[in-house]
């Protein structure tokens, strides 16, 4: 049905190969024969945890960005190591960043954050049961852990005060199901 609009590899190679990005340079065939080139970063994926307290508060974390030269308002999260199951990845990633576990889990969704220049991939997983531990943070990982109504959320988004893309679209996934209106795959 789409075949009409594929674009087709005609060759591929590594434009950069750094200790965690790879950037990707491949010549492509264009639906109307013309050739050009598309270059992507290669990324592992990561999971995004959305840690709902019995209360309605959500479990967030205060981390220093350096792109933006900032501190975003984020749910915890983590790249997916090679060969890792991605629940496992998800479990693994809270404990590490909050202290926390998990005894229920659910995957909300699959999202794809910057499709015009990236292959990666997020899973998104709903964490309820939480029971607060001790972080065992990565070396060179600094962050703040807190607390928050998701009503908050929901207004930090719409103010601007969170534009993470993975934490906006956590918040409206959790604002629906919070609400009863989007009912999670058993």
């Amino acid at each position: 049905m789409d075949s009409h609009l594929k674009e087709t590899r005609i060759t591929s190679s590594l434009a950069y190969d750094g200790h965690f990005l790879k950037v990707q340079r491949d010549a492509v065939r264009l639906p109307d024969g013309k050739e050009t080139s598309r270059e992507y970063i290669k990324h592992p994926g990561a999971v995004v945890i959305l840690p709902l307290f019995e209360d309605g508060t959500v479990l967030l974390e205060r981390q220093y960005r350096y792109p933006l030269e900032r501190v975003f308002i984020e749910y915890p999260a983590g790249k997916i190591d090679a060969g890792e199951d991605h629940l496992s990845c998800a479990k693994r990633e809270l404990h590490e960043e909050t202290g926390y576990t998990a005894s229920e889990w659910q995957h909300v969704c699959t999202i794809h954050n910057a499709i015009a220049y990236s292959d990666e991939h997020l899973e998104l997983y709903l964490a309820r049961g939480l029971v607060a531990g001790e972080r065992k943070l990565d070396d060179g990982e600094f962050l703040d852990v807190f607390r928050a109504p998701l009503t908050d959320m929901l207004e930090w988004v719409r103010e601007g005060k969170v534009t993470d893309v993975k934490t906006v679209i956590g918040t409206f996934w959790l604002e629906k199901i919070v609400s009863g209106n989007w009912q999670l795959p058993e």
